[in-house]
C-alpha cells in the first residue's frame, strides 16, 4: 500500500527522508555543476551517508519503499561503487522487517583467482531489483541489465533514493525526458524512489525548516527550465 499522505497531499516518507538528508548534510544548497554541464542549486552526494547510523537509516526508506511498492522481487542488486553498501544495508533491513532476500554485487575488474568472476554474493537468479543511489543517465542500469541478463535472471525494478526529475541532456541538448522516465519507458522497469525534486520543493515550501527559505525561489526556477 502507498505511504499514507500528510495534510495538502504531501508523501509522508518523502518528507521523512528530506528532512533527514539535509540534516545529514547529504542534502546541500548553492551552485554546483551537474554530468550534464547544468548549474544547480542542489547537490545530493549519497556518499555522505557515511557512518552506521546514517547508513541504516538511509536502508530502512528504501526498505519502506520497497515493501510499500507492492513489487514482486526475489533478491537486490547492487552496481558497483555506491550500490554494494546500499544493497547489502538494504537486505539487512528488509530481513528486520520480516523479508529475507538475498544480495548480489559486482566488482568493476573481474577477479582471475579464487572464485573468479566479476560477482559477489548470491547467484542472480528469479526477479532482481537494483539497488543505487540516482539514476543520472541510465548507464549503470543498463549495464546492470546485461549483468542481470547474462546470469539467467531478470531485473523487475530500480530503487533509487532521490530522482532529480529532470530532462536528462546529450551533447548539450535537453531530451524530452529524464534518466527515470527513460528506465521506466525504454527499459521497462519500474523505479521506486524515496523521493524527487516535487518533494524537495514541498518540503521547501511548507516552512518545516524556515532557514532554506531563501533556497525555494532558486529550486523552483530550475525545475522550471529543467524539470520534467
Amino acid at each position: 500500500m502507498p505511504e499514507p499522505a500528510t495534510a495538502g497531499g504531501a508523501d509522508r516518507l518523502a518528507q521523512e527522508f528530506i528532512r533527514f538528508a539535509v540534516d545529514a548534510g547529504v542534502l546541500r544548497f548553492g551552485e554546483f555543476k551537474t554530468k550534464a554541464g547544468r548549474l544547480s542549486p542542489y547537490f545530493f552526494n549519497a556518499g555522505l551517508f557515511d557512518d552506521g547510523e546514517k547508513l541504516g537509516r538511509l536502508a530502512g526508506f528504501y526498505a519502506r519503499r520497497l515493501i510499500d511498492s507492492g513489487l514482486p522481487f526475489d533478491m537486490l542488486f547492487g552496481p558497483a561503487y555506491k550500490g554494494i553498501a546500499l544493497a547489502a544495508t538494504v537486505a539487512i533491513e528488509l530481513a528486520r522487517l520480516g523479508r529475507n532476500v538475498p544480495f548480489a554485487y559486482n566488482r568493476k575488474e573481474a577477479k582471475d583467482h579464487g572464485e573468479g568472476g566479476s560477482l559477489v554474493g548470491a547467484p542472480l537468479a528469479g526477479r532482481v531489483v537494483v539497488v543505487d543511489d540516482v539514476i543520472s543517465a541510465g548507464t549503470s542500469v543498463r549495464e546492470s541489465l546485461a549483468l542481470i541478463g547474462a546470469a539467467g535472471a531478470t531485473a523487475v525494478g530500480v530503487a533509487i533514493a532521490l530522482d532529480r526529475q529532470e530532462k536528462s541532456a546529450e551533447n548539450g541538448v535537453d531530451l524530452a525526458q529524464s534518466a527515470v522516465q527513460f528506465v521506466t519507458n525504454d527499459l521497462k522497469l519500474v523505479v521506486v524512489k524515496i523521493a524527487g525534486l516535487s518533494d524537495l520543493l514541498h518540503y521547501l515550501q511548507s516552512g518545516g525548516d524556515p532557514t532554506l527559505a531563501v533556497q525555494l525561489p532558486r529550486v523552483a526556477a530550475y525545475r522550471d527550465r529543467y524539470g520534467v
